[in-house]
């Protein structure tokens, strides 16, 4: 394993790097995205999209250049990246959000080199009644199976105002049938998920793996569909992650082999879940995500967001959060194989 510090807090004129997305195009091209805070380390200011790119499987990398920024004394809050391909156009598309009010996509035709001016798709992707939207983070997929294939899905989450007055969490998709052109949304994916990525499974269906608010913090939230992503499963939580209230990461590698990244918080405290954004943990399952048998450590320590990445050749790569005393310090890429993944 090894690893390369990609963004350092207090570098290039911003306070702090957070929000990972880490995205291989089709060419081989590895896109690393974040958020790039100017006014210190919280989710609301003058927040940038800036990027690198690689073309030598993440061992070196362009210098930072900004995808879309909206700075000035208005001070306003660009992030949330989620990268898809399609994979019949080779355009890369990717949603973010706008002070999590609106959603807005640029798309790439030449690897990620440039990116055009972003258009707001708010009028059919956020209903009146939520109060706060939120693409990935990390990344999208296109579907490979059945009816729906070639779907564009970008796993995404909501807080929305309720007919009782209450405010309601739920993750849900945000998907295109016509190769990026018009999106819609899923149902919610009912109750309490946030920040979520998607896998397609091997018969076709889709995992969905989410940060839980409320009553089920502590583990993960699971959710199925059958219908490429546009109606859920009520979601069940899976004791085998353990997690914080925290974004994961979640890819699938092929032959019902998932990988997971995220925060270990350790044994509850209390009797309550720990709330321990620590110990950034990668875990392989070889039965769809049914069992997490492989799992190491992979930044002992500080360590909260994470985006996890293949490359053609099998190498897999981590984007994730870590530091010594906070997990903001830095964003490191590690470099790892299956092998050192699964050995004891």
């Amino acid at each position: 394993m090894e690893e390369t510090v990609l963004w350092k807090a207090g570098a290039d004129g911003y306070h702090t790097y957070r929000i990972p997305s880490l995205f291989v195009t089709s060419k081989g091209s590895v896109l690393a995205f974040c958020e790039g805070r100017k006014t210190g380390g919280g989710d609301h200011g003058d927040l940038d999209l800036v990027m690198k790119r690689s073309t030598d499987g993440g061992r070196t990398w362009t210098a930072q250049q900004i995808v879309h920024e909206e700075g000035g004394e208005a001070k306003i809050t660009i992030g949330n990246p989620c990268p898809v391909q399609d994979a019949n156009t080779g355009t890369i598309w990717l949603p973010f959000c706008r002070d999590n009010k609106a959603v807005l996509i640029t798309s790439s035709e030449d690897d990620g080199v440039t990116w055009s001016t972003p258009r707001d798709l708010s009028s059919c992707v956020v209903p009146p009644n939520w109060v706060w939207v939120a693409t990935g983070p990390g990344i999208g997929i296109q579907l490979t199976h059945g009816e729906h294939k070639g779907r564009l899905v970008i796993p995404s989450d909501q807080r929305a105002n309720m007919p009782d007055g209450t405010q309601h969490w739920s993750s849900h998709m945000i998907y295109s049938d016509d190769a990026g052109k018009t999106w819609k949304n899923s149902a919610p994916i009912d109750t309490g998920g946030n920040e979520c990525q998607v896998i397609e499974r091997e018969d076709g269906s889709l995992l969905v793996n989410t940060r839980m608010q409320g009553n089920f913090e502590g583990f993960r939230g699971l959710a199925t569909s059958k219908d490429g992503g546009e109606t859920w499963s009520a979601i069940t939580i899976d004791k085998q992650l353990p997690c914080p209230k925290c974004q994961a990461s979640l890819i699938d590698l092929g032959d019902s082999q998932l990988l997971f990244s995220n925060p270990n918080p350790g044994p509850p405290i209390n009797d309550k879940p720990s709330g321990r954004r620590i110990d950034l943990t990668v875990r392989l399952s070889s039965d769809d995500g049914k069992t997490w048998p492989a799992a190491k450590l992979l930044h002992a320590g500080a360590s909260a967001y994470s985006s996890l990445a293949e490359l053609p050749d099998g190498t897999l790569l981590c984007l994730y959060e870590g530091g010594v005393k906070k997990a903001h310090e830095t964003l490191t890429l590690a470099r790892f194989d299956l092998d050192w993944l699964t050995q004891k």
